[in-house]
C-alpha cells in the first residue's frame, strides 16, 4: 500500500498495543505503528526483564511508551484504538473498560484486513491442521505464479508490516486462531475512509477441523470457543468461499442460514490415490484435501497440485523427521499440544499397530480428557518417557505400565536420553522416537517452539543423522 496512505491512516492516532511478546510479531506491528505516526503506547504482563529482547529490537523507537509487568486501565480509555493481543481473556476488565469509553478494539490480522481490502485474503482456522494447510496452499500458489504471502499466526509475521508492500494482486494465506477471530467480529475500527468499519470475513475462508482444545481459556465451553472461529464465515458475501472438513458440518448447521458463502465440502478423498505424497497419516491426508479443494477453488491448475505434493515435506514441528538414531527416524511434532493431536501422530507413525514406537510427551494441562491419548499409547507405543506438568498427572492415572513401559524425567535432555536408550536397546525392531507432548509447554519452556528447537537441539548433539 502507499506509504502516504498508511501514515495517513495512524499518525497521531492514540494506541494501546496489549501485549509484545517474544516471537517477532507484536514487535514488528509496535514498529509499524510507531513509524508511521502512532502515539503508541505498549502494555504488557511480562517484565522489561522478561521482554529485553524485544525491546532492544524496538530501541530506535524513542516515543513508544511501555507499561511492563502490569496493565493499567488509564491506557485502554481515552484512545482511537485498542489494538490486543491473542490470548486476552475474554472476561479482561482492561478490554471492558475500552468498550465501556467507546474505545475500538481490534487486532492485528484483523486490522490488516479492513485496511489492505484490494488482496485477497484467504483465512485458514480449524483445531488441528491450520499450519499444514497454510503452508501447503502458499506452496500451491506460488506455484501457480500466484503472488502469495504468509499471515496471521505465522511466526514471525507482523501483520500490520505486510501493509506496506501489499497490492491488490497478492493473496494472503492467513492462519487464524480463535483468538484472532475475535478481531473479525468487531463492528468499529479507525475512523477513515480507507479502512472498513464492520465485522468482516476472509474472501475465502477455511475451516479444517473442530474438536476440543483451549477449554482452559473457554471455561470448558465448546460453543464460545466454536462461536470465536465461526467468524471467519459470519461476515462472508455472497460469490465468497467456504470450504470445510467433513467433521465441522455438524457445527456450522446452527450457522446454515447465516452463511451465504460458496460452502465446499473435504476431506481425505480429494487427495487422488495415484500421486506421491510424503505427508504421513490419515489427519494429514485430510489436510491435503482441504487444501487441494481450497486450491482448486482459487483456479490452481491439477499438474501443479500434483507436483507441489509430491515435493512438500512437514513443516517444523509438525510430525517432522528431524534425524536418525541408529537408523531410527525421530520426529519432533512439538506443536501437538492436544490429546487428540499426539494421538494422531501415533496412528500416524504406527500403521501396522506393531507397537514400536517410543514416544517422550507430557507437560501443562488445557483441561481436555486425555483418555484419547492414553488409547492411543497403549495401543501404538512399547514405552512412554513423560516429563513434568499437571497434563502429564492427568494421563498417568490411565496409563497401565504392564501394557506400556512408562517412565518419569524431569527435563527434556533427560528425557531424551532415555527415550534414546530405550529406542536402541529394547531388541525390537523400533519404528521412531517420537516427540509428541499432547499438552502444552508452558513451565519448562518459553512456548512450543522453544520447545521444538531443544528438542531439535538435542538430536542435533547426539550426532543423529
Amino acid at each position: 500500500m502507499n506509504q502516504t496512505t498508511l501514515t495517513e491512516i495512524f499518525s497521531g492516532k492514540k494506541i494501546t498495543q496489549m501485549g509484545l511478546g517474544l516471537l517477532g510479531r507484536g514487535i514488528g506491528d509496535a514498529a509499524f505503528l510507531a513509524q508511521h505516526g502512532a502515539e503508541l503506547v505498549v502494555t504488557d504482563k511480562k517484565t522489561e526483564t522478561e521482554l529485553q529482547g524485544a525491546l532492544e529490537q524496538l530501541g530506535s523507537f524513542s516515543h513508544i511508551t511501555y507499561r511492563l509487568g502490569e496493565h493499567a486501565e488509564a491506557d485502554f480509555t481515552e484512545k482511537d484504538l485498542i489494538l490486543k493481543g491473542a490470548g486476552v481473556p475474554l472476561d479482561s476488565p482492561y478490554i471492558a473498560a475500552a468498550r465501556k469509553a467507546g474505545v475500538p478494539v481490534d487486532m492485528s490480522a484483523s486490522l490488516f484486513a479492513r485496511i489492505a481490502q484490494g488482496c485477497t485474503m484467504v483465512g485458514v482456522t480449524g483445531t488441528r491442521g491450520k499450519s499444514t494447510v497454510v503452508h501447503l496452499l502458499h506452496a500451491m500458489l506460488q506455484a501457480a505464479g500466484t503472488n502469495a504471502f504468509l499471515g496471521g499466526n505465522v511466526r514471525g509475521v507482523s501483520n500490520l508490516q505486510l501493509l506496506a508492500e501489499v497490492t491488490p494482486e497478492h493473496v494472503g494465506v492467513f492462519e487464524l486462531d480463535s483468538w484472532q477471530l475475535q478481531g473479525f467480529g468487531e463492528s468499529v475500527s479507525l475512523q477513515h475512509q480507507s479502512v472498513r468499519q464492520g465485522a468482516h470475513s476472509p474472501r475465502v475462508a477455511v475451516f479444517t477441523t473442530f474438536m476440543p482444545d483451549h477449554m482452559n481459556y473457554y471455561h470448558d465451553d465448546m460453543e464460545a470457543y466454536f462461536h470465536d472461529k465461526a467468524h471467519i464465515f459470519l461476515h462472508q458475501e455472497p460469490g465468497d468461499v467456504l470450504v470445510v472438513g467433513k467433521d465441522v458440518l455438524p457445527w456450522i448447521e446452527k450457522y446454515k442460514k447465516d452463511i451465504r458463502a460458496d460452502v465446499v465440502v473435504a476431506s481425505a478423498s480429494d487427495v487422488p490415490k495415484k500421486w506421491r505424497v510424503q505427508l504421513v497419516g490419515e489427519h494429514n491426508r485430510n489436510n491435503i484435501g482441504v487444501a487441494l479443494a481450497t486450491a482448486r477453488a482459487l483456479g490452481v491448475d491439477e499438474d501443479v497440485l500434483e507436483q507441489v505434493m509430491a515435493d512438500f515435506r512437514a513443516i517444523p514441528g509438525r510430525l517432522e523427521e528431524v534425524g536418525r538414531v541408529a537408523g531410527v527416524p525421530v520426529y519432533n511434532d512439538t506443536n501437538a499440544t492436544t490429546p487428540d493431536a499426539a494421538a494422531a501422530a501415533l496412528a500416524a507413525l504406527d500403521k501396522e499397530h506393531k507397537k514400536t514406537i517410543v514416544l517422550i510427551a507430557g507437560g501443562t494441562s488445557k483441561n481436555l480428557n486425555p483418555q484419547v491419548f492414553a488409547d492411543a499409547i497403549h495401543k501404538h507405543a512399547h514405552a512412554v518417557v513423560l516429563l513434568p506438568g499437571t497434563g502429564t498427572e492427568e494421563l498417568l492415572p490411565l496409563l497401565d505400565a504392564k501394557a506400556t513401559r512408562v517412565q518419569r524425567a524431569d527435563t527434556l535432555e533427560e528425557a531424551f536420553d532415555v527415550g534414546v536408550d530405550v529406542g536402541v536397546d529394547v531388541g525390537i525392531d523400533v519404528e521412531a522416537i517420537l516427540f509428541s507432548p499432547g499438552f502444552t509447554s508452558f513451565g519448562l519452556f518459553k512456548n512450543e517452539y522453544d520447545r521444538g528447537e531443544q528438542f531439535v537441539r538435542l538430536v542435533e548433539q547426539h550426532g543423529a543423522v
